[in-house]
């Protein structure tokens, strides 16, 4: 069980890095070329907000992990988890978004990796810190 337990965090660790640091590249470039304007219709936020929001959540992402990793606030990557989580069912599933052919899929892998990185996050969560010697 302690296997699955540390490959689940692994996971988690690797998902939330990845999409936090390709959602800053995305918004660094969108701020970059001077649109400021993305087009995500499954989130809440429009124009240059998005923009902004999306910068600066991943950045708060990347904290989260960071943090978590030292073995400090773990429950702060937790609440990440579950908050990228919560967005992509609301934003996918239960708002008025319109899937584009073969999108269905792709929203049902990135929604499943998020459930398994959110199982991952609560194992991180409750586990406890190891002995230091020194």
């Amino acid at each position: 069980m302690e296997v699955f337990e540390a490959i689940m965090r692994f996971l988690s660790y690797l998902f939330h890095t990845l999409l936090a640091l390709f959602l800053c590249a995305l918004s660094v470039l969108a701020m970059a070329g001077g649109a400021r304007s993305l087009h995500l219709d499954m989130l809440p936020w429009t124009g240059s907000t998005l923009t902004f929001v999306l910068f600066f959540g991943s950045l708060f992402g990347l904290l989260t992990i960071l943090l978590a990793l030292m073995g400090t606030l773990r429950p702060l990557f937790f609440l990440w988890s579950l908050a990228v989580t919560v967005l992509l069912v609301k934003g996918y599933f239960l708002s008025g978004y319109y899937f584009a052919a073969g999108e269905v899929r792709t929203a049902l892998c990135l929604l499943a990796v998020s459930i398994l990185a959110l199982f991952g996050a609560w194992f991180q969560m409750r586990r406890k810190p190891g002995i230091r010697r020194g």
